[in-house]
């Protein structure tokens, strides 16, 4: 097996080798040793940074941004999920209109 060279594969491997690590010497193991309502909430925020970033600081939008997709893999990778699943989701929606999909999903 060839190592990845995406940066977000690569990102999403080195998150997987820690996930379960020392919470001493590793961020990724100490949010996870917090438990996945804190990894979500860390989402949370980091989103929000993302969008006032967008709003009020545009040069600080793409360190927002990447902090937010950092955060987020953590929390796919805390819950058994991997950026292939993402992509797959992404492959399903393909050539579905936005508005359709969201009338499709139930409890909306």
């Amino acid at each position: 097996m060839t190592a990845p060279t995406d940066p977000l594969d690569i990102l999403e491997a080195t998150i997987r080798d820690r996930l379960n690590g020392d919470p001493a010497s590793s961020y990724v193991a100490r949010l996870a040793s917090k438990g996945t309502a804190h990894i979500a909430q860390k989402v949370g925020e980091e989103a929000t940074e993302t969008v006032i970033a967008a709003l009020t600081a545009p040069d600080k939008l793409t360190s927002e941004a990447a902090d937010l997709i950092f955060h987020l893999l953590v929390l796919l990778a805390d819950r058994g999920l991997s950026l292939e699943d993402v992509r797959a989701e992404l492959t399903r929606r393909e050539g579905v209109s936005g508005i359709d999909e969201k009338a499709g999903r139930s409890n909306q």
